[in-house]
């Protein structure tokens, strides 16, 4: 890992829950120097920070603390990041989740995704690239972190209301993961407009993803089965330029 000096950052301002309360992750890694260098930069976020060094202590921890992040290892020592992940949501949590894996092969990526997982690091990392990525998933992830108060986007008979995070088609009740509503926001916002890759990756992942543009597929797919399944199609690919949406026809 490409660790760097946290204290030559400039501080910012921390992000907040609602009630004012530092923003809670919890680092799953069984490697006791990798952990403790990240709760140093998260620490220096301003955040509460947890660690866990298997799966099912981060299962137990995960369930106490209520964290608003997971940062986590797929290879653990007794059940991997995936299970860990499954019993999570299988809690009812919505946390973001953050994967860390020392795989690099396209295969792997998409399992970690298509488990629910928002976002994945391949070590070595950038220990400031996890830091800005997570910032992102927990900004996408938790309403109440922002002061913005948008009215319902409407496109056909899809609507998505930005405050409760509740999107519906034709009054039915869609249920997205957090990358998955922020992905389909953006869309929403622009319907009719054919956005690229690049500019889905800039706005929904706010990082260069070093040209694995595979992920914005990914995502779409997801959207599809959810938004389109069984109805006429809303979500198009416009092949060499992107994808657009648009009222059914």
């Amino acid at each position: 890992m490409a660790a760097s000096d946290t204290s030559a950052r400039p501080k910012t301002a921390p992000m907040r829950r609602a009630d004012g309360s530092p923003i809670r992750v919890l680092v799953v890694d069984d490697e006791p120097t990798l952990t403790d260098l990240l709760s140093m930069a998260l620490r220096y976020e301003g955040w509460e920070v947890k660690t866990a060094a298997d799966g099912r202590s981060a299962i137990s921890t995960a369930r106490d603390f209520k964290p608003d992040a997971i940062v986590l290892d797929i290879m653990l020592p007794d059940i991997d990041g995936l299970q860990v992940l499954s019993r999570v949501r299988a809690d009812g949590g919505d946390t973001a989740v953050l994967f860390l894996t020392a795989k690099d092969s396209l295969d792997d990526r998409i399992t970690g995704l298509t488990a629910g997982g928002d976002d994945y690091v391949t070590k070595p990392f950038s220990l400031e690239e996890l830091v800005a990525r997570l910032r992102g998933l927990i900004r996408r992830s938790i309403a109440s972190v922002t002061t913005e108060n948008d009215p319902v986007i409407t496109v056909g008979d899809l609507s998505l209301d930005e405050d409760s995070h509740e999107v519906f088609r034709d009054g039915q009740l869609i249920e997205l993961t957090a990358t998955e509503f922020e992905l389909l926001r953006f869309l929403m916002r622009n319907p009719r407009r054919v956005l690229s890759k690049a500019q889905i990756l800039d706005r929904v992942w706010s990082y260069d993803f070093g040209g694995k543009s595979s992920v914005v597929e990914i995502y779409i797919s997801y959207l599809r089965r959810k938004i389109d399944a069984g109805r006429a199609a809303m979500i198009h690919t416009v092949r060499g330029a992107g994808y657009l949406i648009k009222p059914a026809t």
